[in-house]
């Protein structure tokens, strides 16, 4: 049994549209299974037990339809027996064309779209939160008497030698003393509009680290180094903050953040990599990103923040974007990061 699964996102998307692998893995515990990924992602799901290979496309093959064409015709000529077209765009959907052979080709519905597939799922409006929704696409294998062993939970490996020892020494070489609290602070976002007001995440690093005396971690992408070394600068250059450990990739990026006791700011990928290594998170969620969708598997060791929690829901809308943003204020957020930082940090 050969199993393809496509997925074209970012961080989180792809982290939340792993399940499908895992429950695909406990059904047919001897198939194959291929998960396709942008370059910069697929490094993440290196060493995964339920995926037996990352397959990259490239920059290059993304912005060039010739190779981009190339690339997935390739792909096909496995002869895949299951193809899961997660994405569900005109570009994903050569993957179907090309293997017409599989027996199941599942895509997401959409208007005249999806002539390439066995199955098309439509949008379920019962779904309890992303995974949910993703994993609703496994229905049609169910329908023809398949025992389908869903598994919800989403999980990335990191070796404790080879990665995590090596990232926690870079991390002490640059002043990091573990003896206290390690905190991975999210303060920016690639998304403009997700980024919770910049004075308000001032106030609550500022109290985290000396609430419990802890130390953060600005970690950043190349294009968001400028942004965190700034904001330490506004902090005062505190000694207690770390802005000089950088990483790589995003493998790096979970490392580091293994090695963290906990997460804590803007909802994102990087909060998705944290409940994945289960290392406790707080998100702080903008009126662009509602809480119930992305906080897929919430529990009392990953949960977050929306305004819909502070506000009845007629008086949000009247509500301007950024007063709905705002009205999550640093106290508020701090009252729940305590009970978490008692209970999972300082216990």
């Amino acid at each position: 049994m050969k199993i393809l699964v496509v997925r074209f996102k970012q961080i989180g998307d792809s982290v939340l549209a792993s399940p499908i692998c895992s429950t695909l893995k406990k059904t047919y515990p001897d198939s194959e299974i291929d998960y396709v990924l942008y370059e910069h992602i697929a490094p993440i799901f290196e060493n995964h037990p339920e995926i037996d290979n990352v397959i990259s496309i490239t920059k290059d093959e993304q912005k060039n339809p010739v190779k981009y064409f190339l690339k997935v015709w390739k792909i096909t000529r496995k002869k895949y027996d299951i193809i899961i077209d997660i994405m569900s765009t005109p570009k994903s959907e050569l993957f179907t064309l090309f293997g017409r052979s599989a027996k199941y080709r599942i895509g997401r519905y959409k208007k005249k779209r999806g002539y390439t597939y066995t199955h098309k799922i439509k949008e379920p409006r019962d779904a309890k939160d992303k995974v949910d929704k993703f994993l609703r696409m496994l229905e049609p294998l169910e329908k023809d008497g398949v025992n389908v062993k869903y598994d919800s939970n989403y999980t990335i490996y990191i070796e404790e030698e080879e990665e995590k020892n090596i990232l926690r020494k870079g991390m002490e070489a640059a002043g990091v003393d573990f003896k206290k609290p390690v905190f991975a602070f999210a303060i920016n976002s690639r998304r403009p509009e997700k980024i919770w007001p910049k004075e308000y995440m001032k106030t609550l690093v500022t109290e985290c680290l000396e609430r419990y005396g802890a130390q953060g971690i600005f970690y950043y992408s190349p294009a968001e180094k400028e942004y965190a070394l700034e904001l330490h600068k506004e902090l005062l250059d505190r000694k207690d903050i770390f802005t000089n450990i950088e990483t790589k990739s995003i493998r790096e990026l979970a490392m580091l953040i293994s090695n963290c006791d906990m997460f804590i700011g803007n909802e994102g990928g990087p909060r998705h990599i944290a409940q994945a290594l289960d290392v406790p998170s707080f998100a702080i969620f903008s009126p662009s990103a509602e809480k119930k969708e992305w906080l897929s598997n919430a529990n009392e060791r990953h949960t977050g923040i929306e305004a819909k929690d502070i506000i009845k829901e007629e008086k949000l809308t009247n509500m301007d974007y950024w007063d709905k943003y705002k009205a999550i204020t640093p106290e508020i957020v701090l009252k729940k990061v305590d009970e978490m930082v008692k209970k999972y940090v300082l216990c």
